[in-house]
């Protein structure tokens, strides 16, 4: 990747809006976070569209913006877990299509290691979901570990974006599981950090290996 894509004005904006709404949620100023973060993946669809990278990376990210708004709207966690699921999907297309199913069948040991990690955090989450979360979380878990497994088949840098989005994701899980405080801003913020993080490295490594 050029460096000269990273100081595009839509990528600056993508950070900026992105620090000031990990300021705003640690100072918890609402509903100011909430409008902030629903800000961060259309800015970061935008940069990728502009730098002429794949339509399923900017789909995913528009499905991110979705899951983002759904999540902050009370009675639709699930339809928000929906459209993070999908985005997932078409991060998993994206990199199956550059090659990733043949890297990890070689090279198993990173999925090895993503699904001890899901299946304990999924373990450890059992017992405090909700009845309907308890038939779509394991399947959110499978897709988390795909796109974290198949992103690092293909670029290392996509690959920390990948296992950021896991580990961000698992951190809400247990937070709906009564297992860490959700009301906690500690937890809120790792949330954000990883997830901001996640898409950031995931767009990034795929612009740098489509032009490589």
């Amino acid at each position: 990747m050029e460096p000269e894509s990273l100081r595009s004005p839509w990528f600056r904006a993508f950070v900026a809006v992105g620090l000031l709404h990990l300021v705003l949620l640690g100072l918890d100023v609402s509903p100011w976070d909430s409008i902030s973060k629903c800000f961060c993946a259309p800015l970061l669809a935008v940069w990728v569209w502009r730098s002429g990278g794949p339509r399923l990376l900017v789909d995913a990210l528009v499905l991110c913006f979705f899951g983002d708004l759904f999540l902050e709207l009370d009675g639709l966690f699930v339809v928000g877990m929906a459209s993070f699921a999908a985005a997932h999907a078409c991060f998993v297309t994206l990199f199956v299509r550059h090659g990733a199913a043949a890297r990890v069948r070689a090279a198993p040991w990173a999925m090895v290691v993503y699904v001890a990690l899901a299946v304990g955090g999924v373990a450890w989450a059992w017992g405090g979901l909700e009845p309907v979360l308890r038939a779509a979380v394991p399947v959110y878990a499978l897709l988390l570990v795909a796109t974290a497994t198949t992103s690092l088949a293909v670029d290392r840098v996509a690959g920390l974006g990948g296992a950021a989005f896991l580990v961000s994701d698992g951190i809400i899980a247990l937070g709906e599981a009564d297992r860490l405080d959700s009301a906690d801003v500690a937890p809120r913020l790792a949330v954000m950090v990883l997830y901001l993080a996640g898409i950031a490295m995931l767009a990034i490594g795929t612009l740098r290996h489509d032009r490589s």
